[in-house]
């Protein structure tokens, strides 16, 4: 594959870049020959390139990117050392790996959950990474080592605009910053994170830094590391970070809250449209946040939460109960371990966020009926309802990507679901107007912008432009028109998303009825705790109010 690799994905919270004139479509800027390998089950990926990469990724070809202030760039990476790759044992190699991790990110298209490698081995993956870029490797990189990577690359990733501000004003003038190579602008980076916002000692921070950039590119950017690593030090012990100015009007505001909070300026004045400024900045504040996640215990394979909580007392990982769903346990540490010891490769639990579980709660599956997940890739809601079967009835699973519904497939088999699910590959709309079957049940999980998972995303908000909103709802319409021509008459049609904005939401539902007034709201309140529930029937979680994702749902019934 040459070029730009076309993959293709139903849920806009796992694409980076859509391109929406194809729901289906998303679009990855890789270096030739790259392929991307998802391992549902264990959480992992990884980017494997040729031969004929390692002599052009990130050293020897130019990347053309922008600012934040929409200036372009134009970055040209140093030569890669041919030479056998040496260890460099005075190179910190959490730094190392975290700079090339965010090369990868920013210039190779990959993800950085994805990208989030836990479990056995992954730290020898890490490494060969940095030898293939850098063209020597470090010390071993230890389970310490990985979570440092781990916190670096999130947030560096998340702060991302903030630090660049703080970059641009320690540097002598802004030509230097718009001309900085991107690996030494990932060293600075992770300079300004680890010393700002991970408050480490700052002259370690320094000096490693500074080795780091002698070593991976030349003496002269160390020294030029070390003279803007000093001032910021210096700035921040006396309390005298530059901070934007939020004076003028409301667009020089907006400006600078997203640089002070790390967002796109125009979801910045989106959110203070709808929500206020107080509750944008909270809203920013929480998804700056560290994220927890949620493991559903699978109940299909015998396997119960007090299964899962008796396992995860035994590995030491902490944990508290679900106060929403009888199946979820919620940790906010520990995740590489709970990887490390297999759980989720024997198929005895599955990581689900208590937002998407909701969902099927409103689903409300039941034994013998026959559902539909129309974008059902990566498959975490069609195979909690298949668990909630009790091997009677069937999941019908679509999706546009057919890569992504063999994984579906193989982790169907892996929580014995196999048997009451099915996978589809075809586009919804084609399906709606070949397929005669009707079904009891029917679950759209449209692909829509992501704006409530932008915790656990750290890049796509990075990812995402104004403009793809108004494609996304007339997408999101067609694709609910073409739901409902699959649901039977009394039948249960659900919308959903894992936005926050309700242009996406309540506005696609209004719209869809008057279009539909055969189909009625059926109110949630049934189906999920009344905190969840809305003034009008929907389900809606707010990332601040309930520390769940952001996610959305509307229960339609057909009457005629």
């Amino acid at each position: 594959m040459e070029g730009t690799i076309s993959r293709y994905y139903s849920s806009s919270c796992f694409s980076s870049t859509l391109n929406l004139s194809r729901y289906e479509k998303t679009n990855f800027q890789f270096n030739s020959n790259s392929t991307l390998m998802v391992d549902i089950c264990s959480l992992r990926a990884s980017i494997s390139f040729s031969e004929r990469d390692k002599a052009s990724t990130f050293r020897t070809s130019k990347f053309t990117k922008r600012s934040n202030s929409g200036n372009p760039r134009q970055k040209e990476a140093p030569n890669l050392v041919k030479n056998k790759p040496i260890l460099n044992s005075e190179i910190s190699p959490h730094r190392a790996v975290a700079a090339v991790r965010l090369m990868r990110i920013e210039f190779g298209g990959a993800f950085a959950d994805l990208l989030n490698e836990k479990g056995k081995g992954s730290g020898a993956n890490e490494m060969g990474y940095v030898e293939r870029t850098l063209g020597f490797h470090t010390r071993k990189l230890e389970d310490r080592d990985l979570r440092l990577v781990t916190d670096i690359v999130g947030g560096a990733i998340r702060w991302r605009r903030y630090l660049d501000h703080l970059i641009v004003s320690l540097c002598d003038d802004e030509r230097t910053f718009r001309n900085m190579e991107p690996l030494l602008l990932q060293i600075l980076r992770i300079g300004f994170y680890e010393i700002v916002k991970l408050e480490m000692p700052p002259y370690a921070v320094v000096d490693e830094n500074v080795r780091l950039a002698k070593t991976a590119l030349r003496p002269g950017a160390g020294n030029l590391v070390n003279g803007i690593l000093r001032k910021l030090v210096l700035l921040k012990e006396n309390d005298t970070l530059p901070l934007p100015k939020s004076e003028g009007d409301d667009r020089s505001r907006a400006r600078a809250l997203a640089t002070l909070y790390s967002h796109p300026v125009w979801m910045v004045r989106r959110w203070v449209k709808h929500l206020g400024q107080d509750e944008a900045v909270k809203l920013m504040m929480w998804n700056n946040s560290a994220p927890s996640f949620s493991i559903r215990a699978n109940s299909a394979k015998g396997f119960t939460r007090a299964d899962l909580v008796k396992r995860l007392e035994e590995l030491e990982v902490p944990h508290e109960l679900s106060q929403h769903l009888d199946d979820f346990v919620r940790i906010t540490t520990g995740m590489q371990i709970v990887l490390q010891a297999g759980l989720l490769k024997e198929g005895l639990c599955s990581v689900q966020d208590e937002s998407a579980g909701m969902v099927v709660s409103i689903m409300d599956p039941q034994p013998g009926e026959n559902v539909i997940d129309c974008c059902a890739a990566p498959g975490g809601k069609s195979l909690f309802m298949a668990s909630r079967l009790s091997g009677k009835g069937m999941v019908s699973a679509i999706d546009i990507n057919e890569g992504r519904l063999r994984i579906l497939k193989e982790t169907a088999k892996l929580l014995e679901v196999a048997d009451v699910i099915t996978t589809v590959h075809s586009d919804l709309r084609v399906f709606a107007e070949q397929n005669t079957v009707m079904f009891d049940k029917v679950l759209l999980d449209a692909p829509c912008s992501g704006l409530g998972v932008l915790s656990k995303r750290a890049d796509l908000r990075w990812n995402r432009r104004s403009e793809d909103m108004e494609q996304l709802k007339n997408l999101q319409d067609e694709l609910l028109d073409s739901a409902s021509t699959l649901t039977k008459l009394g039948g249960i049609l659900v919308y959903s998303t894992c936005s926050i904005d309700p242009e996406e939401n309540e506005e696609r539902v209004a719209s869809f009825l008057q279009r539909h007034p055969e189909f009625r709201i059926y109110s949630v309140d049934k189906y999920v705790p009344q905190a969840f529930v809305t003034r009008t029937g929907f389900y809606f979680s707010d990332p601040v109010k309930h520390s769940l994702d952001g996610s959305f749902a509307a229960r339609l019934i057909r009457y005629t």
